[in-house]
């Protein structure tokens, strides 16, 4: 039996196989609000045969948005057409839907990535960005505010209302965005965290912040719904955050009833030195999984069904997420399947697709034909 498509449960939610399709941003959104891309783009991938579908990354209010075509759940309007969206998606697809909940911190109010992904100033159309210090991500940009302890409450209760909305929606699982250089992660290191009070300083302070929204979030939601966190596991920059405080970080997590932890890296400065290679973040989630006790995902450049396979054979991780790849190949799943000797599930109206020469790959799928 493939390991790969072997069930997990991530908490109280039950998955059918180890797939998940992580978090992709779209920059597509109109106020906040999902529309017809959206249909479209997460369509596809809800009949993709995946154990477990997250939504990109969804702005807890309009000023964490990191673009302004950013996905938002902050409003009556935004849930609204979210339940939309997901409606139309539950019609379709028993697939178990997360959600990202994110701010983007110093990194807001920035153009979409084919329009140059600069900062845009709040005299050219952008707003004024918050963070944990006055200390800007590329040299040249406006410094954002550092945030005060209205600040803080308030973004605090903007990922508990958001939590609250997933919630509402039916969602099944809540994913905090702390990695990539935006707020929480802004918060975790020491190369955008110069703070002088309990949330700034030693490792110990620079927890508090990510983890105090984590225990407010958890509190509001019933305990049938899996909470967790992506983290970036290194800045790859030398002083900054690292593996070792990943792990102290994990250890934390599991403490409050954490559920998973999502392993990436990376986003946090300009100089940073990422040593591209396929799998390149694992060993680091294999570590974090093996010194938190946490279910781990995995990802990064996971792009071959048999590489998963073996991260997930060899016990370097619960879950392997794929972004890109399943852009380029949104049934990636399914040809996973065919070459591991597995089954995968598909629409009815997809079933006459199996090619000659394999067999089982949907079930014990019967098509006839007149």
């Amino acid at each position: 039996m493939s390991a790969l498509f072997s069930p997990f449960a991530l908490g109280p939610l039950a998955l059918k196989n180890r797939i998940v399709i992580a978090p992709m941003c779209q920059y597509s959104a109109v106020d906040g609000a999902a529309n017809d891309w959206h249909l479209i783009h997460l369509g596809q991938l809800a009949i993709s045969g995946a154990g477990l579908l997250f939504i990109e990354a969804t702005a807890v209010e309009p000023e964490g948005r990191i673009t302004p075509g950013d996905l938002g759940l902050w409003s009556d309007a935004t849930e609204a057409a979210l339940a939309r969206l997901l409606a139309a998606l539950r019609r379709q697809s028993a697939m178990p839907i997360a959600i990202q909940l994110s701010h983007a911190g110093r990194k807001a109010s920035s153009q979409a990535p084919w329009d140059g992904g600069q900062l845009i100033a709040p005299d050219q159309g952008g707003w004024q960005t918050q963070a944990p210090s006055a200390v800007p991500h590329g040299e040249h940009e406006l410094p954002p505010e550092a945030l005060d302890a209205a600040g803080l409450q308030r973004i605090l209760q903007a990922f508990v209302a958001a939590a609250q909305r997933a919630h509402r929606l039916g969602l099944d699982a809540i994913e905090l965005h702390a990695a990539h250089g935006y707020l929480l992660h802004q918060f975790l290191s020491p190369l955008s965290n110069q703070r002088s009070d309990a949330f700034g300083g030693s490792l110990e302070n620079r927890m508090r912040f990510p983890l105090a929204v984590f225990d407010a979030v958890r509190a509001a939601l019933p305990a049938s719904m899996p909470v967790g966190f992506r983290i970036s596991a290194t800045d790859w920059v030398a002083g900054g955050w690292d593996v070792d405080q990943s792990v102290v970080f994990g250890q934390a997590l599991r403490a409050r009833g954490g559920d998973f932890i999502d392993v990436s890296s990376g986003g946090i400065s300009p100089r940073q030195q990422i040593p591209l290679a396929p799998g390149y973040q694992v060993a680091m989630a294999d570590r974090v999984r093996r010194e938190t006790g946490l279910p781990t995902i995995a990802v990064g450049l996971i792009t071959e069904p048999e590489q998963a396979e073996a991260i997930v054979a060899g016990g370097q991780a619960d879950l392997v997420a794929l972004a890109r790849g399943l852009l380029y190949d949104p049934r990636w799943p399914w040809h996973a399947a065919a070459r591991l000797g597995a089954q995968v599930e598909a629409p009815h109206q997809y079933w006459r697709s199996q090619p000659r020469g394999i067999s089982g790959l949907f079930g014990d799928a019967v098509v006839g034909q007149r």
